[in-house]
């Protein structure tokens, strides 16, 4: 699809999909008195490996769901939007290879949400633009960081109930990744 056949609309669906599976567990959650977070990653168990897929639809409460709906979708549309040749590549790899590496150094501890992979999102469209070099991405990373830029703070432990481990590991995903692609076409 090239940049003139693109849309805002389509370049929602790939978030929309994920954003739509986060509510719908959490309101059947609460239809049916679920505690589904026992599906989240807890490192280094064989149950555990589970949450490496379902960590990310999984959340605590309502102000958790939302706190990462919001930039899971501005953040997933203007990857799908700006970067559409390279955006599922970086999306796969923030969601699988951060949790991954939250799966094997995390500390022991149940681990669910979608901010690690906000987080490698985000990071990846701030470092992105810097490595391109191009004016589109730096302007794009300019807005990003002026947005997002203060998520960082989050990849420092400061409250045993965040996944600061996510946050740091998502980070680095989306640095890692912004790196290896960025000779790429996007």
């Amino acid at each position: 699809m090239s940049a003139g056949q693109r849309t805002l609309v389509g370049s929602s669906i790939p978030p929309l999909r994920l954003t739509f599976f986060m509510w719908l567990v959490f309101v059947i959650e609460g239809a049916f008195f679920l505690n589904l977070g026992v599906f989240g990653i807890y490192p280094r168990t064989m149950f555990g490996l589970i949450g490496i897929v379902t960590a990310p639809v999984l959340h605590g409460d309502l102000l958790h769901l939302v706190s990462n709906t919001i930039p899971l979708m501005f953040l997933g549309v203007v990857l799908f939007f700006y970067y559409n040749k390279i955006a599922t590549a970086v999306f796969l790899r923030c969601y699988f290879v951060t949790n991954i590496l939250v799966w094997i150094f995390a500390r022991p501890s149940l681990h669910i949400g979608a901010s690690g992979l906000v987080y490698g999102l985000a990071s990846f469209l701030i470092f992105y633009g810097f490595f391109k070099r191009d004016l589109r991405s730096l302007i794009i990373s300019v807005i990003v960081t002026m947005l997002y830029g203060g998520i960082f703070y989050g990849v420092l432990p400061s409250n045993p109930m965040v996944s600061w481990e996510s946050h740091l590991f998502g980070a680095a995903v989306g640095l890692w990744t912004a790196v290896s692609l960025r000779k790429k076409k996007a």
